[in-house]
């Protein structure tokens, strides 16, 4: 069997690194049967058993309508399995109120502790945070990549889960930092969610206005320079956090020790350029987009005020006018009159969100992700006409992709490696197997390298093949692949009765009959059903999309 896993994982790596499917060429077209599962792996999450006749019987393009219109498609199976995950329907007030208050308040009786058990020239080491406390602090994140597993193998409406995940993606924001994970839940139910098939600019402005977005690019703490109540402001944040001035800290690390002596002059707090940066760079015009560090200034500017009315308990969103520049702007040649407060970022959203190089931007990343990592230059740019065309009516551009020749085209087929994510949904998907527990999973995709709410940069987990093909990673899928198939992940099982016995067979339930000579002998080497199911989710064909 290890000879097989080794054979099996070096044909992966060569076809994968080929870029195409062995055995497709331009006079093997998928019938209508391979486009339905080329849509299913693009619009979704993979087919389940019985999805591609589903499809078939009412037609591929009423199947892409539907999913097009989610809150038309019934969907109360998923609520079910969602009802024990108990914070996601929470707000970050209750969140805060439950979760981090009660911590905060146990850490600082920890702190009192240790400082009097210290000696005054032996200072007691800060406390540290016990697995009690960080068990609580993991829960919020646990939950929601559970639902997050959970909503993309089970739900109905599995556009709009590939899209929450695309655009949380193009909006990460990174849990492990700081106040964020206690804003996250709010942050992807309200913020990302909604907005997915809607205008573009409500998109923006909602994550704009998300404490979890303010907190993670700081844009909370940003003033005007000489912001009259800058420092008052600054101090009450500081009470409000309940540290001192310094960069954010992961809950559950210790505290640094009072220093002995409080500078006379702390420095001042002033203006915060790494929200306005991003908001051009990565969530609207892209690197390209015609702008200069000056627009980047002047944005950020525009943002000053733009903050959080209490982090620490779970509060939204708030303009404070003291720590507004109130001057007159200029942003890409455009002028923002002086005294507009508030009004001025809403001013330069507005801007960003109709502008000819955020249409381009957002066309391309969304080509790329459903079509190719190469995204054909004639559907980019039709696709950022018809975004130009609605105002940025989202709904229209993933209409004008879904539905575009070069979506179904032979090039397109198999032409994206699957991310880790869509690798583990998929293959529960394929294999029919019921998630009792999906805390193994979110376990299983820190294994594949892909932590849930966890990407540190704010470009978010790219979705490109250079990224997740090395042989690590296949070894790694591999092995997830045999855990699954064997009923060896805790709180995933497949009914043994459910699947086929023999190599066609699998073959067809997995890779929907659309299989190599090579795979199907490798699939054939196995002397187990198990390791037959393990094989063809771990085949070259399985590993694309």
């Amino acid at each position: 069997m290890r000879k097989t896993l080794r054979t099996t994982v070096a044909v992966g790596l060569a076809v994968l690194a080929s870029g195409t499917a062995t055995h497709f060429t331009a006079a093997s077209f998928p019938s209508d049967d391979r486009t339905i599962v080329h849509v299913l792996n693009r619009a979704g999450f993979g087919p389940r058993a019985g999805d591609v006749a589903a499809v078939r019987a009412i037609g591929l393009q009423r199947y892409i309508e539907q999913q097009l219109q989610p809150d038309q498609i019934a969907d109360a199976g998923v609520a079910g399995r969602l009802s024990g995950l108990t914070t996601i329907g929470m707000s970050s007030r209750e969140i805060a109120e439950r979760f981090e208050i009660p911590q905060l308040r146990m850490r600082q009786e920890r702190k009192l502790q240790a400082a009097r058990s210290g000696s005054e020239n032996q200072p007691a080491p800060p406390p540290r945070a016990t697995p009690e406390m960080q068990q609580r602090a993991n829960q919020v994140v646990q939950d929601l990549a559970q639902q997050k597993l959970i909503r993309a193998i089970y739900s109905e409406r599995q556009l709009q889960e590939v899209l929450t995940d695309f655009w949380f993606n193009h909006f990460n924001v990174d849990a492990r930092k700081g106040r964020v994970r206690f804003m996250l839940t709010e942050y992807e139910r309200d913020a990302i969610r909604p907005h997915v098939l809607g205008r573009f600019s409500d998109l923006l402005e909602a994550t704009a206005r998300s404490p979890a977005m303010l907190f993670y690019l700081d844009n909370w703490q940003s003033a005007a320079p000489n912001s009259p109540d800058i420092d008052a402001a600054a101090a009450r944040r500081r009470q409000a956090l309940g540290r001192r001035p310094g960069r954010g800290r992961a809950l559950g690390q210790p505290l640094p020790a009072a220093p002995a002596q409080q500078p006379v002059n702390r420095p001042r707090r002033g203006l915060n350029e790494n929200y306005g940066r991003e908001l051009m760079e990565l969530h609207t015009l892209g690197v390209d987009g015609g702008y200069t560090q000056q627009d980047v200034t002047e944005v950020a500017r525009a943002f000053t005020g733009w903050t959080i009315e209490n982090p620490r308990q779970g509060a939204g969103y708030r303009f404070d006018p003291r720590l507004h520049d109130d001057g007159e702007k200029v942003v890409l040649g455009h002028r923002i009159k002086a005294g507009g407060g508030e009004r001025d970022g809403i001013e330069v959203l507005d801007l960003l969100s109709r502008h000819p190089s955020t249409a381009r931007f957002i066309a391309t990343k969304l080509v790329r992700r459903f079509v190719s990592d190469t995204p054909p230059p004639a559907l980019v740019e039709r696709a950022a006409g018809r975004f130009r065309q609605t105002d940025g009516d989202l709904r229209e551009v993933m209409r004008t992709i879904l539905t575009s020749p070069e979506f179904l085209s032979v090039e397109a087929y198999r032409a994206k490696v699957k991310t880790p994510f869509e690798f583990m949904v998929s293959t529960i998907r394929a294999t029919g197997a019921e998630v009792q527990d999906g805390l193994p999973l979110v376990r299983a995709m820190q294994q594949l390298g892909m932590p849930l709410y966890a990407c540190q940069p704010p470009t978010g987990y790219r979705d490109t093949a250079d990224v997740w093909m090395n042989t690590g990673a296949l070894v790694s899928r591999m092995n997830i692949a045999l855990s699954v198939a064997a009923n060896q992940m805790r709180g995933v099982s497949i009914a043994s009765q459910s699947l086929p016995t023999d190599s066609r067979g699998v073959a067809e339930v997995i890779l929907n009959g659309d299989v190599s000579e090579a795979t199907l002998a490798t699939i054939a080497k196995a002397t187990t059903a198990p390791q037959m199911l393990a094989l063809a989710v771990g085949a070259p064909e399985f590993q694309r999309r």
